[in-house]
């Protein structure tokens, strides 16, 4: 991302879910060790608009207003079902998570 903004850091995966553009509209981080949330400066300097955390089998969603905010809902994908997501996440088989999510997103 930006070193210019006086951050640098690159999440685990990022999106832009619009247009191209040079910050990303979505960062997501998979957190093995403590200092996640600490991540969440870094971003804020850089003006990504949502912020996902991966830890333990849990998914936390933060929303940029004038701070980060945990939300319950995905603001840039409101129709994404989180609950199914995490359902998935944790397979063991990426191949069956991804088999099965697609079967599951086409009965909705």
């Amino acid at each position: 991302m930006k070193e210019a903004l006086g951050a640098r850091k690159e999440p685990d995966a990022s999106y832009n879910l619009q247009t191209k553009k040079t910050i990303s509209d979505l960062a997501i981080e998979v957190i093995f060790t403590s200092g996640g949330i600490d991540k969440l400066q870094l971003y804020k300097r850089l003006g990504v608009p949502e912020v996902w955390f991966w830890e333990d089998g849990v998914l936390s969603i933060y929303y940029l207003r004038e701070e980060y905010e945990k939300v319950d809902r995905n603001k840039l994908l409101p129709k994404l079902d989180i609950a199914l997501v995490v359902k998935y996440l944790a397979y063991f088989d990426q191949y069956d998570a991804v088999t099965e999510f697609i079967q599951a997103l086409k009965q909705h």
